[in-house]
């Protein structure tokens, strides 16, 4: 792993710099990728490295990436925030929390099927009924039915994982 590193390292940040244009957020995500790699070989995962660098590449790109839609959230929330009276507004510890709540219901949302997941956003944020969904998706009232509450259950997996009721 050390040789990894040693050899490695440099270009990976380089080529994560070119990436992302910040040469700190580069040095961070250099970090998450090798810690990555020692995280999947501590669990006993076999890697081979016939290609490291397209190894390391795949790594960092998808930490780029999920970095990335955690900044557009967190733009998008902080938009949402500064449209609020002052005396609406949160403390800092609670917009860490809503931000981080906010990053995890994106992710359990990038988990379900495509059809599930617009099904569940066409409800709850649009405010769409279920024929309406039905027609936008080209599906009956019924499977729209069965793609929501296969996406409740979802969430009540996430909101059950966020109160500590579920353990690993």
């Amino acid at each position: 792993m050390h040789r990894l590193y040693a050899d490695h390292h440099g270009w990976l940040q380089g080529w994560i710099r070119r990436k992302t244009g910040c040469s700190q957020r580069a040095a961070d995500l250099a970090q998450d990728t090798f810690l990555r790699v020692l995280t999947v070989r501590a669990k006993g995962i076999a890697v081979y490295l016939d290609q490291p660098r397209t190894y390391l590449a795949t790594i960092a790109r998808g930490l780029v990436i999920d970095q990335w839609r955690r900044l557009q959230l967190e733009q998008a929330w902080l938009e949402a925030l500064a449209a609020q009276p002052e005396a609406v507004q949160s403390s800092p510890e609670q917009l860490a929390l809503i931000l981080e709540t906010l990053q995890q219901v994106d992710a359990l949302l990038l988990c379900l099927p495509a059809r599930v997941r617009r099904a569940f956003l066409l409800a709850q944020i649009d405010g769409l009924p279920y024929r309406e969904i039905a027609v936008e998706l080209g599906v009956s009232e019924r499977m729209v039915k069965k793609y929501l509450a296969q996406a409740f259950l979802h969430c009540a997996v996430l909101e059950a994982e966020l109160d500590g009721v579920l353990v690993e």
